[in-house]
């Protein structure tokens, strides 16, 4: 039985200009359909899912729904599922959907942790990504969030994003320390291909920062959060002591877990599988009884050792050895050469990536993948 549950919803206000994520423009009565389709996928799925150590409510924007939707979807989960005493409840929200009313009201309804939408405490910088909040928006959301006594939130950072510099790279970092979230995410902004932030840059109207000053954005968020007291746990994560996020850590772990909502992945019993994207599909599928799954692929033994090494290396403490071997993986001699130029590193008995490695991360699963013939 699995014990980790992940609900997407698509809806935003609108997509930022860097978003390739499955989204929508929010409306009230797509939405409300949406949330009806979504709670009877999640009681077909019921009989799937143990008692749950976490929910994790992402999207597109969950803090957008209404009152009722949510009402409606917790009423669902409460129904259909048990859970752990100590369940991670998280859900995703933007700065500017975040007031005392829905605060309240989330809490009430069990939410436990909150993920913020940040990005960038710069105004222009926010401007350039196409997103729909102000600093003042995110400070003031975060403030709230602590006046309302959430013992566990998160804020999402971005580093080179369009005209940004290690000023003010260093002036987001601060403003992030200040307000002491429990959590931080600190992402490379990666143009995708299909987004308009792609175009911009093809077309030179838009120029990112160059890789040198991208990488100095990397190490300094290193540094200014571990000496402000955050762990780093994972290549883009850093948390208090205690408040890594339970959920993702799952994913690192290679652990099982069910995807509901359009476009959601699940991986259960060496099978990956994954919904409809689209949701005229998704609903009719969900009205028919049917749980909304296209694909389903087995993962064959060459793909999960890949997997254990990319997903297990990216958390800083990086892949136990000995499990290795259970994957037919001879991980230090694949390694000899990266532990040699200081790439790597093993300790007791796991393997991990060192300062030097954690940029270069993509470059070293490769390299370990040839080593191994995978």
């Amino acid at each position: 039985m699995v014990d980790f549950l992940y609900i997407h919803v698509p809806f935003c206000v609108r997509k930022c200009a860097y978003c390739d994520f499955l989204s929508v423009p929010y409306v009230g009565t797509l939405a409300e359909k949406y949330i009806d389709s979504l709670c009877k996928e999640l009681a077909l799925r019921k009989d799937s899912v143990g008692r749950l150590r976490t929910i994790y409510i992402g999207g597109g924007t969950p803090s957008l729904l209404s009152d009722s939707s949510l009402n409606k979807l917790f009423k669902c989960l409460g129904e259909n599922f048990s859970l752990s005493e100590d369940a991670e409840i998280s859900l995703e929200a933007n700065p500017g959907t975040l007031d005392e009313s829905k605060i309240g009201m989330l809490l009430s309804l069990g939410v436990t942790r909150i993920s913020v939408g940040v990005q960038s405490f710069n105004d222009d910088e926010l401007k350039s990504l196409g997103r729909i909040h102000t600093s003042e928006d995110a400070v003031r959301a975060v403030t709230l969030l602590r006046g309302a006594g959430l013992g566990n939130y998160s804020i999402d950072l971005m580093y080179g994003i369009p005209g940004q510099t290690m000023e003010t790279w260093d002036e987001t970092l601060s403003h992030a320390v200040r307000l002491s979230p429990c959590h931080i995410s600190s992402y490379e902004l990666t143009p995708e291909k299909k987004t308009p932030l792609y175009g911009f840059i093809q077309t030179g109207e838009v120029h990112l920062p160059d890789e040198g000053l991208v990488l100095d954005m990397y190490d300094r968020a290193i540094d200014r959060l571990s000496a402000s007291g955050y762990e780093h746990y994972e290549i883009s994560n850093f948390a208090l002591p205690g408040f890594a996020c339970i959920h993702n850590m799952n994913y690192w772990n290679r652990g099982e877990y069910i995807g509901t909502g359009v476009g959601a992945h699940s991986f259960l019993r060496g099978l990956r599988s994954r919904n409809a994207d689209d949701i005229k599909t998704y609903c009719e599928y969900a009205s028919c009884g049917i749980i909304p799954s296209v694909e389903t692929v087995r993962t064959s033994p060459t793909e999960a050792a890949r997997e254990f090494i990319f997903l297990g290396l990216r958390k800083t403490g990086g892949i136990c050895i000995t499990e290795a071997e259970t994957h037919g993986l001879n991980m230090i001699s694949a390694a000899s050469s990266l532990l040699e130029e200081g790439y790597l590193k093993a300790h007791k008995d796991h393997l991990r990536l060192t300062r030097k490695g954690l940029p270069l991360s993509n470059t070293i699963f490769v390299k370990l993948y040839e080593e191994l013939g995978l």
